[in-house]
């Protein structure tokens, strides 16, 4: 007689969720993230404080979908996936964090219902391509390019920096700080080398108080004795270590037969470092600065030298110093001739709120500018540190790709409309899926009201009247509560953006739909008589 026992493959302690459970499993927990983040959407949207738990204990208030995803352990996988694509996102485009992670839980909210209602996942997913394709021809329709005209292209940047910090901890000075960020980028003529623009955050003062400041800041001190000002600077950039090289006498054993001998070798030591001083000044240089500390004996003859020294900078500054001044990082000293120093106009100390820092004015990369943000508290300062980045991504994303879009729900509604309209000609249960994508697309814009305490059944009902009437600029006007035409109140957003936020979305929401089982590897045992080699 057969034994009606099921075979198992897996080894013992492995799971396996199959067919309906593990589609409902990918389902629950990607709805379960893209409720977590949407309370963050659009301008109204709240904050979320994240604590980290252990030695630092540190605390962060932030709305940025990237950031909230990354700071939490997820475990399902699912939730994983669109964790990835939110820093997908930010790597790529720098906002629309949220927003990707949005319509992809959306989309796959729309899809439980279509795989509950006995439709096949793969007539979903062609119903869904089909949908992509058109909205994203929808959108490339709509985008408008003012990329030749300075003027215009200038209004639209300011007008993009205002809608991406409209919705961060910026949002009173939206004016200032998009004023800045657009100042910011412009400066990098198209470049879009965002490492040439530092921040430097100052607690103290308010946001307000920030300012975007010409040339270069380095948040170090200068050695004593040494100038403190030197114009027509030429500038070594350097990691090496300035102790006293090679022997430490205090750290190791020696045995001399005098005590006398132990001076002879603290002389010798003396002597190794003043040559090492003496190579570095025979590459001309006035200013010297090192990643590493530069003890005192050293620091003594760049002073006699007339030399400005400055030591430990961070490695960040010291790539960043290189790359603005035009100088290489050196750290052995026998080649002068082939040494490519660093140049800048002039080098001073200047004081930020109780701070001394060493500003580099005049360097030879133009664009080179800082931005000092001022705030009351840390978690403030990093927050805003964040939108700015957010904004500084964007801006630099749409000097390459000139084409804008708007903002306020009104391309999402678009999208949708533009897919409605195939839907009702296509014949088949695809139609279906395209109408679950447009009805996941329409979400949006109702989030973004939720968000603000508005009715959003009764505003993206008008909208989708509007829309329909082939009106394509209107959306949600979020001071007022009400629909309008978002050109009108220049409410502006990059394209590149929003096709990377419907398509990413789509791509991922598609691929956690495929799913129909989920092995989880069996542990791996610890043997007790094992001993670690």
């Amino acid at each position: 007689m057969m034994s009606l026992n099921p075979v198992t493959i897996f080894s013992r302690g492995a799971e396996e969720e199959k067919a309906e459970t593990a589609r409902l499993s990918s389902f629950v927990g990607a709805i379960a993230i893209g409720d977590l983040v949407k309370s963050t959407l659009g301008p109204k949207g709240m904050d979320k404080i994240l604590q980290s738990m252990g030695r630092s204990d540190t605390i962060q208030v932030t709305n940025d979908g990237a950031t909230i995803l990354r700071s939490i352990g997820v475990d399902n996988p699912a939730a994983k996936v669109l964790v990835d694509i939110s820093k997908t996102q930010d790597d790529e485009v720098g906002d629309g964090t949220t927003s990707v992670v949005v319509l992809a839980c959306e989309l796959l909210r729309e899809a439980e219902t279509l795989v509950a209602r006995r439709i096949h996942p793969q007539t979903v997913i062609a119903g869904w391509r089909m949908a992509t394709d058109e909205a994203r021809r929808a959108l490339t329709d709509f985008a408008k390019d003012n990329g030749g005209d300075p003027v215009k292209f200038r209004q639209d940047l300011i007008n993009i920096a205002r809608t991406t910090i409209s919705s961060k901890i910026l949002t009173q000075y939206k004016e200032m700080f998009s004023e800045l960020a657009v100042n910011a980028v412009l400066r990098l003529k198209g470049s879009g080398n965002l490492d040439a623009i530092q921040i430097i955050k100052k607690l103290g003062g308010g946001l307000q108080d920030s300012y975007l400041d010409e040339g270069f800041l380095l948040d170090k001190k200068i050695g004593v004795n040494q100038p403190k000002r030197i114009e027509n600077a030429k500038i070594l950039v350097a990691n090496t270590p300035m102790d006293t090289d090679k022997i430490k006498v205090f750290g190791s054993k020696v045995k001399v037969d005098a005590v006398s001998k132990v001076a002879d070798l603290e002389l010798a030591e003396k002597e190794k470092m003043r040559d090492k001083v003496n190579k570095i000044l025979k590459h001309g240089c006035n200013v010297f600065i090192n990643r590493q500390l530069i003890y005192n004996y050293p620091e003594q003859l760049f002073a006699d030298a007339g030399i400005m020294a400055i030591e430990h900078a961070d490695f960040e500054g010291v790539e960043r110093l290189a790359l603005v001044t035009g100088s290489e990082i050196y750290s052995t000293f026998d080649n002068p001739e082939f040494c490519k120093l660093g140049h800048c106009d002039l080098i001073e100390e200047v004081m930020i709120g109780e701070d001394r820092l060493i500003k580099f004015s005049g360097v030879k990369l133009g664009e080179a500018c800082t931005i000092v943000l001022r705030g009351a508290t840390k978690q403030i300062l990093d927050e805003a540190e964040r939108s700015l980045h957010d904004a500084l991504c964007v801006l630099t994303q749409t000097v390459k790709e000139t084409k804008t879009v708007y903002g306020g729900g009104s391309s999402e509604m678009l999208m949708a409309d533009a897919v409605s309209k195939l839907a009702a000609k296509t014949p088949g249960k695809e139609s279906v899926a395209m109408e679950s994508f447009a009805k996941a697309l329409r979400t949006i814009p109702a989030i973004i009201s939720d968000n603000g305490g508005y009715d959003s059944a009764q505003l993206v009902s008008e909208l989708r009247a509007v829309h329909t009437e082939g009106k394509q600029a209107w959306g949600i006007n979020m001071d007022d509560g009400e629909i309008a035409d978002m050109g009108k109140l220049g409410i502006t957003e990059s394209f590149q953006v929003k096709r990377q936020v419907l398509l990413s979305a789509a791509e991922a929401a598609e691929m956690i739909l495929r799913v129909d089982d989920i092995v989880r590897a069996a542990p791996r045992q610890r043997n007790p008589d094992m001993r670690d080699h």
